[in-house]
C-alpha cells in the first residue's frame, strides 16, 4: 500500500509538472558537459550549499519500458533535515513535494537540468509562514543551476523559467 501511495504521488507529480501550462513552473538549464561531469558538479553544487543528497533515483527501467534507451537521466533528491522536518511539522501535506530534486539527463554531449520552481508551491501552500522557505529554496535552486552553467561555461545568463 505505502509503495503504491508512493507511485501515485510521483504518477501525479510528473502529470503535473509535465503539463504544457506547467512550463512556466519550471527551473531549467543547459550545460556544456557530458553527464558523468555534470552528475559530479550537480551533487557538489549541491552539497556545497548544505543540502545533503538524500538519493539518486534512476529513471532507465520505466523508460525503456517505454522504448526509450538512455541510461543517463537521473533524479537527484536532496535536502536539510531540519528544515524538512520544520516545514512539514506545520503542513504534512508538503510530504509529497519533499525533498527537493532536481532532474538531470544527457542530450548529445550536453546535459540539461530541470527542477519544479519552489514558488509553485505558494498556490497550493498560501500560508504567509511559508514563504521565506520557498524564497530560499529558489534562491538556492537558482543558485546550484547558475553555478552549473557557469562551470560549463554555457553562459551567464541565470536560471531560465520554461525554456533553456
Amino acid at each position: 500500500m505505502k509503495r503504491l501511495m508512493k507511485w501515485l504521488g510521483i504518477t501525479g507529480l510528473a502529470l503535473i509538472l509535465g503539463a504544457p501550462a506547467a512550463a512556466d513552473g519550471l527551473l531549467m538549464a543547459r550545460m556544456d558537459k557530458p553527464f558523468p561531469e555534470a552528475m559530479n558538479l550537480l551533487q557538489n553544487a549541491i552539497s556545497s550549499r548544505g543540502y545533503k543528497i538524500t538519493r539518486l533515483q534512476q529513471v532507465n527501467e520505466n523508460l525503456e519500458r517505454r522504448e526509450f534507451k538512455s541510461d543517463m537521466y537521473r533524479v537527484v533528491y536532496f535536502g536539510k533535515y531540519e528544515e524538512v522536518k520544520q516545514v512539514t511539522a506545520m503542513h504534512p501535506e508538503l510530504m509529497i513535494f519533499l525533498p527537493l530534486n532536481i532532474t538531470i539527463f544527457a542530450e548529445g554531449n550536453q546535459s540539461i537540468l530541470v527542477a519544479s520552481h519552489p514558488q509553485t508551491l505558494r498556490s497550493f501552500f498560501p500560508d504567509p509562514a511559508l514563504k521565506s522557505q520557498f524564497d530560499n529554496w529558489e534562491k538556492d535552486i537558482v543558485a546550484i543551476m547558475d553555478e552549473m552553467r557557469e562551470d560549463s561555461g554555457a553562459g551567464t545568463q541565470g536560471a531560465s523559467t520554461g525554456n533553456y
